[in-house]
């Protein structure tokens, strides 16, 4: 095998992750829209930490977008 055609497979094969992370930003926020129409009062409380879920489950993607640039922009 080529090494650039490793390189395309590799840099594909480390996108994977992106899947999960989609399906958890969708958990997150259908979580927090059920909690907060069940509970309008507690808002302010649900509305921070669904946030910091966010933001946690999204740096994995974008983990994984560095390493699929690493793979396919900086090693030969």
């Amino acid at each position: 095998m080529e090494a650039d055609a490793a390189k395309l497979i590799g840099a594909g094969i480390a996108v994977l992750p992106l899947l999960g992370v989609g399906i958890g930003i969708g958990n997150i926020f259908s979580s927090l829209v059920n909690s907060i129409a069940r509970n309008p009062s507690a808002r302010g409380d649900v509305f921070g930490i669904g946030i910091l879920g966010f933001a946690l489950t999204e740096a994995i993607a974008l983990f994984a977008l560095v390493v699929a640039l690493l793979l396919l922009f900086v090693f030969k």
